[in-house]
């Protein structure tokens, strides 16, 4: 059964998770992407015939908007790739998101590491 996946990602860290995506396209073909604008975007032009669904940018409401699908669970697994060394005006947006990943107990990765472990154990080839 294809999973809904949410894809995240800081400015800093778009390419890492572009890079991320690129290693586990043939685990990741099956299912379906909900990402960012940005990222959503960056995953399209790198990998089209990926099922990437976007929704607005995380400063003006997506992560908010990933966050409403997770508490009607509609996300399966969150990929969130943070920037912890810059600050984030939207910082409160994402604390929710967390949050609501938590709540729900949406398995999540943070990193490209947790990534491709989820991915290998989740994702069948």
């Amino acid at each position: 059964m294809p999973l809904t996946i949410a894809a995240v990602a800081h400015d800093e860290k778009k390419q890492a998770l572009v890079e991320w995506a690129e290693r586990n396209a043939a685990r990741l073909r099956p299912h379906k992407l909900v990402a960012t604008a940005t990222t959503g975007g960056r995953l399209k032009a790198a990998l089209g015939d990926l099922d990437v669904t976007t929704v607005k940018s995380g400063p003006l409401g997506g992560d908010q908007q990933i966050g409403a699908m997770i508490a009607e669970g509609k996300i399966d697994l969150l990929v969130f790739f943070p920037d912890p060394l810059t600050p984030m005006p939207h910082d409160v947006d994402v604390k929710a998101l967390l949050r609501l990943a938590l709540v729900y107990n949406v398995p999540c990765a943070f990193n490209a590491a947790t990534a491709d472990l989820m991915a290998q154990a989740i994702l069948p080839a």
